[in-house]
């Protein structure tokens, strides 16, 4: 599964050097591959840009001045907040009086 926004923030966590963090993003990608078949792509997406989400976050906080952070931040969150709005279950319709 292919979710190029993880290649985005690997460049970036290698040219902030913070190595320690490609890795757990690597293996947080690894993880979720294996749920592929049983959740669906869109899920695992929606896992995998959560958790960028948050690296970003971090980095946010460490970088305040970096605007390629804050504008990649931007575009994961983003595109996370539109796939999730396909797992959220409609509201109950209320009577209309």
């Amino acid at each position: 599964m292919e979710v190029p926004e993880v290649n985005e923030v690997e460049a970036l966590l290698e040219r902030l050097g913070e190595e320690g963090l490609v890795g757990r993003v690597e293996s947080f990608v690894r993880m979720n591959e294996g749920l592929e078949a049983k959740r669906g792509e869109d899920f695992i997406a929606v896992s995998i840009l959560g958790f960028l989400e948050g690296v970003l976050t971090v980095l946010r906080e460490r970088y305040p001045e970096d605007g390629e952070v804050k504008a990649l931040y931007e575009r994961v969150r983003t595109r996370r907040e539109d796939l999730d709005e396909q797992f959220r279950k409609p509201g109950i319709p209320l009577l209309e009086e």
